[in-house]
């Protein structure tokens, strides 16, 4: 290896002498970009079988896989009282078959190491070469025969109802839905709403008859990607997907929806909220693969699309510190298409943030961007393409989309070259077209109490308090004279049993289950002495998470990690063994507020807000019937991390004169647990040794 440093010390040398020999480089001067190159992109090829099914396979030998994909190229349908059965119905399509079950399609994937999807706009599976005949006559099957089990709907419905309640704490997912709501409306299929009554109201024949009359080879295109040749692609085609039967298929009108005559606020109040979630949204009329809509990628990137260098993200983010991240979509589509700004932040905050918002908004409209701006831009977005391009899939997209939407075939090959002429006019040009800051829709998912300081954004000057599904939110009704938060906690303890038999209890032990989609573990907690608390949750004899208190301190365990407790961790584990901790609010310096009646489901319900030692809020509600409590919520974690967690009590027991949940359901953001105590003993006799905390 010596022998070569010489040759690379000359070398060096050369390099050194040629470049103090030529003219100086002025690093003030940004280097003019060179013109774009025109990309070679794989071919792809395309032919139409006597059915009507568009064929498009785009080959690629690199790995022994193949793809198929059946996309429906059929108008958004409008759903009205029973919203959500074309989603059910795409779902089920793989719940069983003429001569297939559920079980015996989910093993035969399984076998050959495939994947299978279905969804209301096609079916999608994917698998070795080696499997395809085999594969192909399992996919056909699903999608030309499907039986929508009735067993599987109802399976499917359980599952979407506690989405739905899921939903109902989660501030994203309520910011969606009113975002929605007001840009579309109601009465277009972009913005009609799913709610329990109708996804009760679905049944399997609303489900027949969607497949039977959209899913048509006529309207449907199958792209074929991977290790496999035009010629055995199109013979399989003809092979599983020739017998498809053809039919006239709807084609659907519905009013454009337009942008208000001036900004609307609307505000979704979520009680405990600690942050806002912000969107500033409208309809916009922007077709997807022209042009048009590669300036508004342009735009769109310079607000708010993706990176730190947007507008947004250097507004709010670095310079106003007002949350972790803010973020704008320009979303072109062949209906109406979208716009929105938004971002998470501090309750404090939630006005200045939505100005921020517009302030962004109306400089790019009043503004044109410098010219370092916009190349930045085009050099991610350049970037961007260019990986995308090692995904076969893409290939596969830009034929679907040339083909879909009758865009010339050099549409794609093109594109950097019309990335590249794209100028400051342009963008400015495209700006006043598509942002709109003084005709919005501005919505706030929140605490209530920061919503009055939203009117000035308001042409009204009013902010309308809605519910995410746009229905007008009724604020609490006053409690009757003379109930305070006091007499409904001493109503509370009555109704489970009174002070007496509570009293007489020192130790209990609780034994269940709990549930969290397909995954179950047993609980079991353990309470002695009025003051050691013994908790955990184990899986096939393994702990997952098992927490002490011993009367002084406590530990938390988790898959094999140890943590003490926090000093509000042992409060609740004293409140938790204090079977009368509503009696006693006092002495764990929590303070309890009556603020009305409300309603869980069709149950009426004093609310106590209950405030913590730490500040933190939780929001109990106690049955104005029964005194029972029936749910309590509060806010977990901070910043964008906070979650509404929602705990309902579906059931109680009684035990020796004493009621006590045996069954509730907790949602915290998309996910849900569910607790189910089968067994609870009242002063049995405990170990000691299960409250020694292990060293």
């Amino acid at each position: 290896m010596k022998k070569f440093f010489p040759i690379i010390t000359l070398s060096l040398a050369l390099v050194v002498a040629a470049c103090s020999s030529s003219k100086k480089l002025d690093r003030s001067i940004v280097p003019v970009a060179g013109p774009a190159p025109k990309i070679q992109i794989g071919q792809y090829q395309m032919t139409t079988l006597p059915n009507g099914l568009k064929l498009v396979v785009v080959e690629n030998h690199k790995l022994p896989r193949v793809s198929y994909s059946i996309n429906l190229d059929i108008d958004p349908i409008y759903e009205g009282n029973r919203a959500g059965y074309t989603m059910l119905s795409g779902e089920l399509m793989k719940a069983g078959t003429k001569s297939r079950k559920k079980s015996q399609i989910d093993e035969a994937v399984d076998f050959m190491g495939a994947s299978l999807s279905t969804s209301a706009s096609g079916v999608f599976g994917s698998c070795l070469v080696k499997h395809s005949g085999e594969f192909l006559d399992l996919m056909s099957d699903v999608l030309l025969n499907p039986t929508f089990p009735s067993e599987e709907l109802e399976k499917s419905r359980k599952q979407q109802l506690s989405n739905l309640v899921n939903e109902k704490t989660d501030p994203n997912a309520m910011s969606d839905q009113i975002g929605n709501v007001m840009k579309y409306g109601t009465n277009h299929p972009y913005g009609e709403v799913m709610s329990e009554s109708s996804i009760n109201a679905i049944t399997a024949d609303d489900l027949i008859s969607y497949h039977q009359d959209f899913f048509r080879p006529n309207v449907a295109y199958l792209i074929v990607v991977g290790d496999i040749t035009f010629a055995d692609a199109q013979a399989q085609a003809n092979k599983y997907f020739g017998s498809w039967k053809q039919k006239e298929v709807k084609n659907f009108k519905y009013v454009t929806p337009q942008v208000p005559a001036g900004n609307v606020v609307a505000f979704v109040p979520l009680a405990g909220a600690v942050q806002s979630v912000i969107d500033v949204t409208y309809p916009i009329n922007l077709m997807p693969g022209t042009n048009d809509a590669i300036v508004a990628g342009v735009l769109n990137n310079i607000l708010g699309g993706s990176g730190f260098q947007t507008r947004l993200m250097q507004n709010l983010r670095e310079d106003k510190a007002y949350t972790y991240g803010a973020y704008s979509s320009i979303s072109p589509d062949e209906w109406v298409g979208s716009f929105s700004a938004g971002a998470s932040v501090r309750n404090a905050v939630t006005d200045s943030a939505v100005t921020e918002i517009l302030f962004e908004m109306k400089r790019l409209v009043d503004e044109p961007v410098a010219d370092s701006t916009l190349q930045t831009v085009k050099n991610i977005m350049t970037g961007s393409f260019a990986r995308s391009l090692e995904r076969p899939q893409t290939i596969a997209n830009f034929a679907l989309n040339i083909e879909k939407y009758k865009l010339p075939k050099d549409f794609y090959e093109t594109y950097l070259q019309k990335l590249n002429a794209i100028t400051v006019a342009d963008v400015q040009a495209m700006a006043k077209r598509v942002i709109r800051p003084s005709n919005a829709f501005i919505t706030v998912v929140g605490n209530k109490e920061v919503a009055d300081k939203l009117t000035k954004f308001a042409s009204s000057s009013k902010v309308s308090m809605l519910n995410a599904d746009g229905t007008p939110f009724v604020d609490l009704k006053a409690a009757p004279e003379g109930v305070t938060a006091q007499t409904v906690l001493e109503n509370y303890i009555k109704a489970i049993g009174g002070k007496d038999a509570l009293a007489a209890v020192k130790s209990f032990e609780q034994i269940g289950e709990m549930k969290m989609g397909p995954m179950s573990a047993k609980v079991n907690v353990k309470m002695k002495d009025n003051t050691k608390l013994f908790t955990s949750v184990s899986m096939q004899g393994m702990d997952l998470m098992k927490q002490v208190y011993d009367g002084t301190s406590g530990m938390n365990m988790q898959m094999g990690q140890k943590k003490p407790m926090t000093d509000s961790e042992m409060t609740d584990a004293r409140i938790q063994m204090d079977l009368m901790a509503e009696m006693n609010y006092e002495k764990y310096k929590y303070t309890a507020i009556l603020k009305g009646i409300g309603k869980v489901d069709d149950q009426e319900a004093y609310v106590v807000d209950v405030t913590k030692s730490d500040g933190s809020v939780m929001s109990d509600y106690y049955s104005v019937a029964t005194g029972l409590k029936l749910m309590s919520t509060a806010m977990q974690g901070e910043g964008e991390n906070a979650v509404m967690t929602e705990t309902r009590i579906v059931e109680y027991a009684s035990v020796n004169g004493i009621k006590y949940p045996s069954k509730t359901k907790q949602m915290a953001g998309p996910q849900a647990m569910e607790f189910d105590f089968s067994e609870m003993k009242i002063n049995p006799k405990l170990n000691d040794k299960d409250f020694v905390i292990e060293k």
